[in-house]
């Protein structure tokens, strides 16, 4: 498996965050840019329409494999999002990743080591070590 881009990122994050380098800071951003990714999901669907929620009780069938569970999963989601809402969402994603990022390295843990890590424990267990 090959190195994540995020070494030069999580490098990058200690260089600029100063203003909010304080651990308590740190966690509150996290929970703004949270909220903030919510609210820029809502206003696609409620402010420009280019997506629509239509969420409903998942139907599943009683004699299925866990393996086959996915096929008849939804994510609720109908539609794309349009260029701009696109735009708004990525950029909220990319401040919540940011302040993580942050997170990572006020307990000096290293983000690219943490993902490899992960991604190594899914392709080891596969879909069945996220029961």
């Amino acid at each position: 498996m090959g190195k994540f881009y995020f070494d030069e990122f999580q490098d990058q994050v200690d260089e600029v965050l100063i203003r909010h380098r304080s651990i308590l800071d740190i966690l509150t951003k996290i929970q703004e840019s949270s909220g903030r990714v919510n609210r820029a999901v809502a206003k696609s669907v409620t402010d420009c329409g280019c997506i629509q929620v239509n969420s409903q009780k998942q139907s599943i069938p009683k004699d299925i494999s866990y393996s086959e569970l996915k096929e008849h999963m939804s994510d609720h989601v109908d539609g794309y999002l349009c260029g701009v809402c696109k735009e708004k969402i990525e950029e909220e994603i990319c401040a919540s990743i940011f302040y993580i990022t942050g997170l990572c390295n006020s307990f000096n843990l290293n983000l690219d080591d943490m993902l490899e890590k992960h991604a190594s424990k899914i392709d080891m267990l596969g879909k069945y070590g996220l029961l």
